[in-house]
């Protein structure tokens, strides 16, 4: 049984981009959709599918081999509109490199966003 489903997928898109695979299944879930479409908006990923298996269903994701690395961030910090410069330094290599994923009253959004909106959220991953 999965508990973190946002983790779960972070390793399976990390571990098949490290082996050279061109395609990997992750969990199913809103939230993981979500950040799969601002991957794919993003050219992170390509184009992915839903899978109904009868259950929660899987994602069939197309890996363009542009991920150096990704992750979920736990514990699932609070962030204010201010201080998105302290959690770039903390999780991406430099500036204009890569995103975070956070979890705003508007929707699940990059930082670049939901910078320019002014809003704050829940960090939930990053990419490079």
């Amino acid at each position: 049984m999965r508990h973190d489903i946002i983790s779960d997928m972070f390793t399976i898109i990390r571990n098949a981009e490290a082996i050279g695979e061109r395609e990997c299944v992750v969990p199913a879930s809103n939230i993981a959709k979500e950040i799969l479409k601002l991957m794919q908006k993003n050219n992170y990923i390509g184009s992915f599918e839903f899978i109904d298996d009868g259950k929660s269903g899987k994602f069939k994701v197309e890996l363009l081999g542009r991920i150096n690395t990704c992750g979920a961030i736990r514990p699932r910090f609070y962030i204010s509109k201010n201080e998105y410069i302290k959690w770039e330094k903390r999780f991406l290599p430099s500036v204009n490199i890569g995103i975070i994923f956070i979890s705003t009253p508007k929707g699940v959004m990059d930082h670049r966003t939901a910078k320019k909106e002014g809003t704050g959220g829940v960090l939930l991953g990053y990419v490079y």
